[in-house]
């Protein structure tokens, strides 16, 4: 293992999320982390809206629509082309958005646990939900805070659970509008539809169960069948979320719209009703497939692209092992000898970057004042805005493309030119990188001509844009 001196600067920067003094690690790298391993901390901010609140925000928007005979569509539906009410939308919601977005960053630049807010961000882009589906926006944030922090630090299952029946992922992937084709709700539209009645009838969809299966537990090579998908998503029929919801209820289970009778999932059957879906869930957490995907999900974003098969399947191991206690998975990749190795081969995002600078600067959560994200929009990567339920890439060859560079190398002479005058480069790479700092950018520093270049090139530099 390396020197412990290397171990510090490890521990701040792949392990965490950056610090401008190694000091605060200490002497014990490896004690610094696992201190950290629990519940995320509470975000920063004033009254954070809860999923609650963006509900009725929703419900005010389409009653707001229909008090002027614009629209009588339901929310799933298309917002109308029209460049008015996409704007009047966005602006619907800009308060909640803009309130989310700074307690996500500024959190995260200020957090004493970064280890642990490191894991947030890690699960939340797992169990990714996105305001590119107008049905989320003014929801991802509350589903943060609900659904990933508070259980970040317990069993896979508890969050698998938290986030499957979550109000903000049953609406990103339309599982409040996904009916059993017999259920009583759907016979009760064709009986009416038969009348002459013709209402908009919603049946099965699979988008959850797909994304449940592929993204969050079993993994694309699983071993699930189209079969399995959509008996699974029968399952998930009747789990909705209010429009307006009563209290801070934000979902629940509607037998009217529940495929009735049993489903087969993976060779197994379920009876039909609410519990079906923790049945389901309790046995996907447990599955040798979701122990290895998980496993190589942690061990890609903390250690390398490509992981070793020795340390994927130690993790596994202690995955099936532990029946999904996180904690325990947690320990055993921070005892990893792989993960200690000198050599920083992963590329950080660019809200990694953004928020690595933050905290080198000590800047607080300046930068990230309302209405500002600090840059990483315009770095490609716009916050809480993943274009897919696939989440964010976390594979270097997703952010090295000639103009994603330029974009960070504009992005850092900014910074430089803003900062550069207040800050002594040369005393901040060796505090904090320490034992990291290499002589050749320790001398390019050195070399600069001024204060903004070379805190420049400090960002610029392959021991801070690789962690």
């Amino acid at each position: 293992m390396a020197a412990a001196a290397t171990l510090t600067a490890i521990a701040a920067h792949r392990f965490g999320l950056g610090e401008s003094d190694l000091s605060v690690v200490g002497g014990d790298a490896q004690g610094w982390l696992l201190q950290q391993i629990g519940p995320a901390d509470a975000q920063r901010g004033d009254t954070l809206p809860s999923a609650a609140d963006g509900l009725r925000r929703h419900d005010a928007y389409l009653r707001w629509l229909r008090e002027r005979n614009t629209t009588t569509v339901a929310m799933s539906d298309a917002m109308p082309d029209a460049k008015p009410f996409e704007q009047r939308f966005a602006e619907h919601f800009r308060e909640l958005v803009l309130a989310d977005q700074a307690a996500r960053l500024s959190t995260a630049a200020t957090t004493q646990r970064p280890f642990a807010e490191r894991l947030a961000l890690f699960w939340a882009n797992h169990f990714t939900v996105s305001m590119v589906k107008g049905a989320a926006r003014g929801l991802v944030g509350a589903f943060e805070r609900e659904a990933i922090r508070p259980h970040i630090a317990g069993s896979f299952e508890q969050l698998l659970a938290a986030s499957t029946q979550h109000a903000t992922m049953l609406r990103y992937l339309d599982n409040a509008l996904s009916a059993g084709p017999n259920s009583r709700f759907v016979t009760r539209l064709a009986r009416q539809q038969a009348d002459g009645v013709i209402p908009r009838i919603t049946g099965l969809n699979e988008n959850l169960a797909r994304e449940v299966l592929e993204l969050h537990t079993l993994g694309v090579d699983g071993g699930y069948t189209q079969a399995d998908v959509t008996a699974f998503a029968a399952v998930l029929t009747g789990w909705r979320a209010p429009r307006l919801p009563r209290g801070e209820q934000t979902s629940f289970f509607d037998a009217a719209w529940h495929e009735p009778g049993a489903k087969v999932v993976l060779g197994k059957r379920y009876r039909e009703g609410p519990q079906a879906l923790a049945d389901v869930l309790h046995d996907l957490s447990v599955h040798a497939s979701t122990a290895r995907f998980i496993a190589t999900k942690l061990a890609r974003h903390f250690v390398a692209d490509e992981p070793s098969t020795t340390l994927v399947e130690r993790l596994a191991r202690t995955f099936r092992d532990s029946a999904g206690h996180l904690p325990a998975v947690y320990a055993e990749l921070v005892k990893a000898p792989e993960a200690w190795q000198p050599q920083a081969a992963k590329l950080k995002t660019p809200e990694e970057f953004v928020l690595s600078t933050a905290r080198a600067l000590r800047a607080g959560d300046t930068m990230f004042t309302r209405g500002r994200d600090g840059g990483v929009a315009l770095m490609g990567q716009p916050v809480q805005r993943a274009p897919s339920p696939a989440g964010w890439p976390d594979r270097a060859e997703e952010w090295l493309g000639p103009d994603a560079v330029w974009k960070r190398l504009e992005w850092a002479t900014r910074v430089g030119e803003r900062a550069g005058r207040q800050v002594d480069a040369r005393a901040l790479a060796a505090s904090a990188f320490g034992a990291m700092l290499s002589e050749d950018t320790a001398r390019q520093i050195e070399r600069a001509t001024d204060g903004p270049q070379a805190l420049t090139l400090l960002l610029m530099a392959p021991e801070f844009q690789r962690r």
